[in-house]
């Protein structure tokens, strides 16, 4: 099988991880566009022709899904993306796991960029899975950016401003931005008050990447042979895992696992 994952940069390699545990056979397409990141503070309809222009190319290569392993993606470009590749190309989108975090009771922090905080979207799920539980939308500045570059000051900076807007009795945090999975220990240390019961951090790569093998039909299997392949795209173009996805271990994994062609 084959599986395409889509995002601005580097974000999608928490997901791909995910898809590589589940599924070690796999050959994974990802497919960015660095040049242009972030998206976050981009129109709605720019946002949706990028991601139309990295999508296209990922589903030249004839995957069996696609993983747009980007929020800001799916908030904005997901209907476009479907109406374009589907049926032919299953197409899964990327929802901060409100639903999930809140089920385990409040209070919980919501982790975002500051074009999605306060937004319409985010909001609406709050209303819908929330519930009576308390929820509050922390803006992250910054954060996928240096993220992106592997800025480690950058990192520690946007970790710091972004922990001490989070209520010291939080029980969750939700990761609302796909890069943010990659410093999730970081996020975890800033945040995590002494005395109190051990944070959870709530992602959304694993149920993304269990999602598109419900899509295709395929099953589990993370003890199947190793021996899926790794293609690269870089707005459109093949290329190599760029050098900071290599400061996370999901970048290093992937590399190990099956060399970039």
């Amino acid at each position: 099988m084959k599986i395409a994952l889509m995002d601005s940069g580097i974000g999608l390699l928490a997901a791909a991880a995910a898809v590589r545990r589940l599924r070690p056979d796999a050959e994974l397409v990802v497919s960015s566009d660095p040049g242009s990141m972030p998206w976050g503070p981009r129109t709605p309809e720019d946002v949706t022709a990028r991601a139309l222009a990295v999508a296209r190319a990922a589903a030249a290569l004839r995957p069996d899904a696609l993983i747009v392993a980007c929020n800001t993606a799916s908030v904005h470009a997901l209907p476009a993306l479907r109406a374009a590749l589907e049926p032919a190309l299953p197409v899964i989108g990327t929802v901060p796991a409100i639903k999930p975090a809140a089920a385990g009771g409040g209070p919980v922090a919501i982790w975002a960029t500051p074009a999605t905080t306060g937004s319409p979207y985010q909001r609406g799920l709050i209303a819908e899975f929330a519930g009576a539980v308390d929820v509050t939308e922390v803006p992250c500045p910054g954060l996928a950016d240096a993220v992106e570059h592997g800025d480690e000051a950058g990192i520690g900076g946007a970790v710091a401003a972004a922990a001490a807007l989070t209520p010291p009795g939080v029980r969750a945090v939700v990761l609302g931005c796909t890069h943010y999975e990659l410093v999730a220990d970081r996020i975890r240390a800033a945040v995590q008050q002494p005395g109190r019961p051990p944070l959870v951090l709530h992602g959304s790569a694993g149920a993304v990447a269990a999602q598109a093998l419900r899509r295709i039909g395929a099953e589990a299997n993370p003890t199947a042979e190793p021996s899926g392949t790794l293609t690269v795209l870089l707005a459109g173009r093949p290329g190599t895992l760029p050098e900071p996805a290599l400061a996370y271990a999901e970048g290093r994994a992937l590399q190990a696992a099956a060399p970039a062609r």
